[in-house]
């Protein structure tokens, strides 16, 4: 039987919001502290569905989110191409930690040249043994960019949560601010970092 417009819409007001998270060129750090707001977890989880995420397992999107939380810079054209699907299905994007932000510790190679960079990953590294000195370059690879590009420089970002991770509390405050359509404002304890 064919849905009629008013069912559509009836569906739609009672759905719970969507998040989505991903992760790009990082530690995981940021999911993890996603996973410590320990039992407020199973709150958010009441509150919202997941999609697209290592919390449920989903690797594609089933539809729109609401929220999407991108933790990692971009260091490869894997990363960009990512990135900017993620993009085109969040309402809202923000980008979590320093990697996220800044392009975090992975960016410390911004200061080298990509052939130092695979120079000492490849052959020169003291714990590298390559007795050929080839570096290794299979279209299976994706390419490295000139430099590691935090998330804003590459799409549009709606919010940043700095931090190396941000904490389980600076999330939550994030979230439940964004899903109760209340201005974000968070306490300086919570965006300090000493």
């Amino acid at each position: 039987m064919m849905e009629t417009v008013q069912e559509r819409e009836q569906r739609q007001l009672n759905r719970k919001p969507r998040i989505a998270t991903a992760s790009l060129a990082g530690c995981f750090g940021c999911h993890m502290s996603v996973l410590d707001l320990d039992e407020r977890i199973l709150e958010l989880a009441e509150l919202v569905e997941f999609d697209r995420s290592p919390i449920d397992d989903l690797k594609d999107f089933t539809g729109p989110v609401d929220i999407g939380l991108i933790e990692g810079g971009c260091c490869n054209e894997e990363n960009v191409r990512v990135l900017r699907e993620f993009r085109k299905h969040c309402r809202i994007l923000v980008s979590l930690g320093d990697c996220a932000t800044m392009g975090g510790v992975p960016a410390l190679r911004n200061t080298l040249s990509l052939q130092e960079c695979f120079r000492e990953a490849y052959c020169d590294g003291p714990t590298v043994y390559n007795p050929t000195g080839l570096i290794p370059n299979d279209p299976e690879i994706p390419l490295l960019l000139d430099r590691v590009y935090p998330c804003h420089e590459v799409v549009r970002v709606d919010y940043h949560l700095p931090g190396c991770p941000p904490s389980a509390e600076s999330i939550w405050q994030t979230l439940t601010a964004l899903l109760n359509n209340r201005p974000l404002d968070l306490p300086y304890e919570l965006i300090k970092y000493d």
